[in-house]
């Protein structure tokens, strides 16, 4: 089947594009010795991940359900980390999971128990943001609940007795190798690794400017840990991504503390490798407004433009008014906010045209809903040679039967 034979609203999942980037992350694994995983919470479909597991180290998990999907589908490495675990869900997990990694101090001392000899850690906060953009994503922000802050591990000694004076545990002063010591002989006692996560859609430069705030503050736990994920939010297979800088920070890390270093980047490997197929139903004018009614949603189909928000790209089209016809678009549900942009066409547009959106492969298929009664798209894998296989085709069960 050809793309333009796919019916619509369809994700087209393009694997050429998915090689180009797994290229690109097995180039970093190779040259830095670093692990990369791929963040299931950015793009879930399993159909690729025997492609994606031939270029990395496996997947990583938010969740008991993407725990047991890459365990069952990627056949890898598989890692998690949650704010929270469930008590009665954490067995299933361990049976998972290679890695696990607490939020807390607290939930590492309540299940660290019942990890089974599994590795795990914790994720700490170095309360250093770089969020410029987006800060709904900005773990750093101030009273942030994602990671264990300086002040938190210090309570710990606090409460096991280590300090003279409740005033210690309020020092800015970096972690100090009797404080690493005390807790790892004490309450975090079999803890093997640190993680952190503080990026979003970012650059090198905002790692590299993390990672120093993390070891001036940790340095001293880092000499005494196996490994350290530093998240995701990494941008290492767009263009302007500094690659060779990311390659040094990682032999740097691995040199000198000895360490396993892990990311987990999730828009890096699906980055620019997928389209949303829609259709032109009506074309509706009210006032100086024409809009354009397609079978896609924002709401629906691709949260993140209302989230984010963003306006995404779309093939053939510019900015409103650049070109001779300019158009909002829109959907048929009745959200009246579920507009996706306003685009700009050199050729009028009419019902039964086709429109593809561009980087529709990372949090689309993961987020989407079927508000309204709206069917969900198809799910197509479009193959190196052009060929596109239909993956998945969802219908009237699939929306009931999350009602009842």
């Amino acid at each position: 089947m050809t793309r333009d034979a796919v019916p619509t609203p369809a994700y087209i999942i393009e694997e050429a594009a998915l090689i180009r980037n797994l290229e690109i992350l097995k180039r970093v694994e190779e040259k830095s010795g670093c692990k990369i995983l791929l963040a299931q919470k950015c793009f879930s479909m399993f159909y690729e991940y025997p492609l994606i597991g031939k270029y990395i180290s496996g997947a990583t998990a938010s969740g008991l359900y993407e725990a047991r999907l890459g365990a069952e589908e990627m056949r890898k490495e598989n890692h998690i980390f949650s704010p929270a675990y469930k008590e009665s869900e954490f067995d299933e997990i361990v049976k998972y999971c290679d890695h696990i990694s607490f939020n807390s101090p607290d939930q590492l001392i309540r299940y660290k128990e019942r990890t089974a000899g599994k590795s795990f850690g914790l994720r700490i906060n170095p309360e250093h943001s770089t969020q410029k953009d987006h800060a709904i994503y900005d773990p750093c922000a101030p009273g942030s609940r994602l990671g264990t802050t300086l002040a938190n591990i210090r309570r710990v000694l606090w409460e096991a007795g280590f300090y003279k004076n409740e005033e210690e545990v309020k020092s800015s002063e970096a972690l100090s190798e009797a404080e690493a010591k005390a807790l790892l002989d004490g309450p975090l006692s079999g803890m093997e690794g640190l993680h952190f996560h503080t990026l979003c859609e970012q650059g090198f430069d905002a790692l590299e400017e993390t990672f120093a705030v993390v070891e001036q503050k940790f340095a001293q736990l880092l000499k005494k840990m196996k490994w350290l994920n530093m998240g995701g939010g990494h941008h290492i297979t767009v263009a302007s991504y500094d690659v060779d800088g990311l390659i040094r920070l990682l032999k740097y890390v691995r040199d000198t503390y000895g360490l396993c270093v892990y990311l987990e980047p999730g828009e890096a490997v699906a980055i620019n490798a997928g389209v949303l197929k829609a259709e032109v139903l009506e074309v509706v004018r009210n006032g100086d407004v024409t809009t354009l009614i397609l079978d896609a949603s924002a709401a629906c189909h691709m949260p993140d433009v209302l989230e984010m928000p963003y306006r995404p790209p779309l093939t053939g089209a510019g900015e409103p008014e650049e070109k001779k016809y300019t158009y909002r678009l829109s959907s048929y549900t009745c959200l009246a906010g579920d507009v996706i942009g306003e685009y700009s066409f050199d050729q009028a547009v009419k019902p039964g045209d086709v429109l593809y959106f561009e980087d529709m492969a990372i949090y689309s298929m993961v987020k989407n809903n079927t508000f309204n009664g709206i069917g969900l798209p198809l799910i197509v894998s479009q193959h190196p040679d052009g060929e596109c296989e239909i993956v998945k085709r969802f219908g009237y069960d699939d929306f009931k039967m999350r009602l009842s």
